[in-house]
């Protein structure tokens, strides 16, 4: 066997992992605040919040039975009908605690892929946009 085919399956692996970690899907984006308990994934449980209060409602695209409780994702805010209210450059990593259809406070805008918390939120985009388009990933 010459050298070549001996490097496939490790080629095969290391582009197959590379490309996992480029894709992301795209979706939009709401924010809500407090109250943010209880939730459906942690009841009362204030412990499980993130310290520093990026975390989300997911949506029912990414809810997934509730699979998504804990699950972390990055997000950007790719675009807005507000003009100018991505931050350029900017990502936000926030952790699933909640299902975005059981709130107990309103989102900015109801059916969104994502409800950020207004810090999570505020971290990609202004809070004077209701609603934004994402790319996000896990």
């Amino acid at each position: 066997m010459s050298t070549p085919w001996k490097l496939l399956p490790r080629c095969a692996l290391f582009f197959s992992l590379f490309l996992r970690l480029c894709v992301a899907d795209v979706g939009t984006a709401a924010y809500y605040g407090p109250p943010y308990t209880p939730t459906v994934c942690f009841g009362g449980d204030t412990s499980r919040f993130p310290a520093n209060n990026l975390f989300a409602a997911a949506g029912e695209g990414v809810w997934d039975n509730g699979a998504a409780c804990g699950r972390a994702y990055v997000v950007r805010c790719l675009s807005s009908p507000t003009p100018k209210a991505c931050v350029n450059g900017s990502t936000v990593q926030v952790e699933v605690v909640d299902q975005g259809s059981m709130l107990n406070s309103m989102p900015s805008t109801n059916g969104t892929t994502l409800v950020l918390s207004k810090a999570a939120f505020q971290k990609i985009a202004s809070s004077t946009a209701s609603i934004i388009n994402i790319e996000f990933a896990q």
